[in-house]
């Protein structure tokens, strides 16, 4: 047999060091990390209202984090009562849980319009009464439903959203038109809704924390794009979206879940 020349034998050395490592890598293949099954549940806000399915915040998770959507049950108009209704998207198999819920239990609808058409005094007026609502009703209500939702999916992780601000006073009043009707919303009527925003997103993280599940703030990411405001992620009273987000607005969400999920704990 021919002899391998001296000479070479340091380059073949080399060759056979950078091979066995390579060929203990290419063993037996190695199995996909696991995905987590995430059910979407809630309102208007999560389902994407006036927007394409694939547009609203559930289907821009989906793929993050292996995070995979199994069902978005979200339902526009689902109150905390109503929720139960969705429960049946929820099982043992349920990883991640998101949830928009409580702004319904509100007269959004009414204290806009009214803020629309009355004076301050009465804009102001309504926003008191719908505030008493808030403080003495809502919580309950809250845990109740995040109770249910956790008994569905003992194994999820849980996080429930909060709402954005509707408004940004610090572009004026807001003018606009539904139809044949024009209206102005002041800067002290915006002020004023915004406080009730607040306060609903303070008490839906407060039952939130009192029940063991995870609030996400979304407000301070909408901060400068009000319905007014020249860069609105708040549809127009007159878009398909009205007074709720946009496409841009639902990826504003999606990005604060995305920022606070943490993958250690959506893992058994």
């Amino acid at each position: 047999m021919e002899r391998t020349p001296r000479r070479a034998l340091p380059a073949l050395l080399t060759t056979l060091a950078v091979a066995a490592p390579l060929a203990l890598a290419a063993g037996p293949a190695q199995a996909a990390p696991p995905e987590y099954t995430y059910d979407a549940l809630g309102d208007s806000y999560a389902a994407g209202f006036g927007l394409a399915p694939e547009q609203a915040h559930p289907s821009l998770l989906d793929g993050r984090m292996r995070i995979a959507l199994d069902d978005a049950a979200a339902i526009p108009g689902a109150t905390v009562t109503s929720l139960a209704g969705q429960l049946a998207a929820l099982d043992d198999e349920t990883d991640l849980v998101t949830l928009s819920v409580g702004g319904n239990n509100l007269p959004w609808t009414q204290v806009v319009l009214t803020c629309a058409t009355q004076p301050d005094e009465v804009c102001l007026g309504a926003t008191t009464g719908v505030s008493g609502t808030v403080a003495t009703q809502l919580p309950a209500g809250l845990a109740t439903a995040y109770s249910f939702v956790k008994a569905a999916a003992p194994g999820a992780h849980v996080v429930v959203t909060g709402y954005p601000r509707l408004f940004s006073p610090e572009y004026g009043d807001y003018t606009g038109s539904v139809g044949p009707l024009s209206f102005t919303i002041s800067v002290a009527e915006q002020h004023a809704m915004n406080a009730l925003a607040d306060q609903l997103n303070t008490t839906i993280a407060q039952v939130a924390q009192a029940s063991g599940v995870q609030y996400v703030d979304v407000a301070t990411r909408f901060d400068g794009h009000g319905i007014n405001a020249p860069d609105a992620w708040i549809g127009d009273a007159d878009d398909p979206e009205a007074l709720h987000p946009t496409a841009e607005g639902q990826r504003a969400y999606a990005a604060a879940l995305t920022a606070a999920i943490n993958p250690r704990d959506l893992r058994r």
